[in-house]
């Protein structure tokens, strides 16, 4: 399948940051979870955690940081999502949750460079 060149990046940036989780010890459980309140790009279990984690990509930092893409907006609809995705499967709720943010930059060369940011914001609920 071809993708169209924004979405083939973003889809080495979201392969990229499943690469580093999963070599930290963190197992998947969903990818790309959508419902009407929006996605999860990765859900994925750190122990005894439930890790919702947010892809974020940039080609360079000329208009910030990929991690600072996340803002309120954001957040509220990542928590939504949350909120859908454990109303559906109850296995997860009584685990301890965390929002984490996988920011991936494209470096001069071409490499993608990551940053992990564990606990990037709280969920109220």
């Amino acid at each position: 399948m071809n993708l169209a060149p924004h979405l083939a990046a973003g889809q080495r940036a979201e392969d990229q940051a499943l690469e580093l989780l999963r070599a930290a010890g963190l197992k998947l459980l969903a990818r790309n979870y959508r419902c009407p309140q929006g996605e999860l790009d990765l859900v994925m279990n750190d122990g005894e955690t439930l890790a919702m984690v947010e892809v974020r990509y940039r080609r360079d930092r000329g208009f910030g940081s990929a991690a600072e893409t996340v803002g309120t907006r954001k957040q509220e609809k990542l928590l939504h999502a949350a909120q859908h995705f454990l109303q559906q499967d109850a296995r997860y709720r009584r685990q301890p949750l965390r929002f984490d943010v996988v920011a991936v930059t494209e470096a001069a060369d071409g490499a993608l460079q990551t940053e992990w940011i564990k606990d990037a914001f709280r969920a109220d609920f």
